[in-house]
């Protein structure tokens, strides 16, 4: 298990459309070892709001799309 994901939780991102910004956010999460609890943190939303975003079933609202944006550039740049 990656950093404490669920197997479930890595199978659902796996099978979920990589297109959606939450997709891309939770497979970078996950490469990169950055925790849930982390994630909901920095952009102010629950942990259960995050897994709804890594497995496709919700998408970031509007308002804190850019928010989003900037923090999946960031995973995504420091390695």
């Amino acid at each position: 298990m990656i950093y404490g994901y669920s197997a479930r939780l890595i199978e659902l991102n796996k099978k979920a459309d990589v297109r959606l910004l939450g997709v891309r956010l939770g497979r970078a999460c996950m490469k990169n070892n950055v925790p849930v609890s982390l994630v909901a943190t920095k952009l102010g939303v629950s942990r259960q709001t995050i897994y709804n975003w890594f497995c496709g079933t919700h998408s970031p609202k509007p308002t804190v799309g850019r928010q989003v944006l900037a923090y999946y550039t960031t995973i995504t740049a420091s390695k």
